[in-house]
C-alpha cells in the first residue's frame, strides 16, 4: 500500500509546490487527482513514483519510506507520464517489449503480452510502426498500453486522456478500473470532470493543498 503523510514537495530552492498532503492510495480503486494547470498533479505523482523526494513528511509503501524510483520499481509502482516517455526510434511493439523484458519476461512472454496489450488499445495496425510515426493520440495509447502491459500494483497515469477521442478516453478508462479489479491501486491524474467523475474517489489540488472531494 502506497501513503503519503504530511507530505510537502518543490523544485530547488523555490516555494514548495504542494504542502502537508496525506492521502493512501488503496488497492482495487481509482482515485482521480484533479486540479487546474499548474496545481502540482505531476509533482504529486513524481513524489509518488520515487522521482521526487519530499521536503517534509513521507511517502511509505508497505509502510516503509520509499527511497528512489528503483525502489518504488522494485515495489511495482508503474507512473505513465504525460510527455509519454516512449523511445521514438523504436516500434510501438519495440517499446513494450524492452520494458516487459527489463521487467523479467521472456523474449517469447514479451511478444505475446505486447500483442496482447497493443490489441486491447486498438493499436495491432501500428504495432511495427516507429514511435516518432505515430500520432499523438496513437502514442499516448502506446504509452497506456507498455504501463498496463507492466501489471503494476500501483498504477499511476498522468493526463494519458488529453489527446484522445470521447470513444478511446472511455476505453483507456474502462482498463483503469479493470486494473483496480484486478487489485491495483490507481492514480489517475485528470482535467476532465466527466473522467474524474467515473472514479471511486476524488482529491484535488488547489493553492498548494489537497482536499478529498470523495471516497
Amino acid at each position: 500500500m502506497l501513503s503519503l503523510h504530511g507530505v510537502s514537495v518543490g523544485y530547488g530552492d523555490a516555494p514548495a509546490v504542494l504542502t502537508d498532503i496525506s492521502v493512501t492510495v488503496r488497492p482495487g480503486r481509482v482515485l482521480a487527482l484533479t486540479g487546474s494547470s499548474g496545481a502540482g498533479k505531476t509533482t504529486l505523482l513524481h513524489a509518488m513514483a520515487g522521482l521526487l523526494r519530499p521536503r517534509d513528511g513521507s511517502v511509505t509503501v508497505d509502510g516503509k519510506p520509499l527511497r528512489d524510483r528503483d525502489h518504488a520499481v522494485e515495489h511495482r509502482i508503474v507512473l505513465i507520464p504525460q510527455d509519454n516517455g516512449l523511445a521514438p526510434i523504436l516500434t510501438a511493439a519495440e517499446n513494450l517489449q524492452v520494458a516487459l523484458t527489463a521487467d523479467g519476461a521472456t523474449p517469447p512472454e514479451a511478444r505475446q503480452q505486447t500483442a496482447a496489450t497493443l490489441d486491447l488499445l486498438g493499436l495491432c495496425g501500428q504495432a511495427n510502426q516507429l514511435v516518432e510515426e505515430l500520432s499523438g493520440g496513437q502514442q499516448q495509447r502506446t504509452a497506456v498500453a507498455r504501463g498496463l502491459a507492466l501489471r503494476g500494483d500501483v498504477l499511476l497515469a498522468d493526463e494519458v486522456t488529453s489527446e484522445l477521442d470521447a470513444g478511446n478516453r472511455q476505453r483507456i478508462l474502462n482498463l483503469l478500473h479493470d486494473e483496480a479489479r484486478r487489485g491495483a491501486a490507481v492514480v489517475f491524474a485528470t482535467h476532465d470532470p466527466e473522467v474524474a467523475a467515473a472514479c471511486e474517489a476524488e482529491l484535488h489540488l488547489l493553492e498548494g493543498r489537497a482536499e478529498i472531494v470523495r471516497g
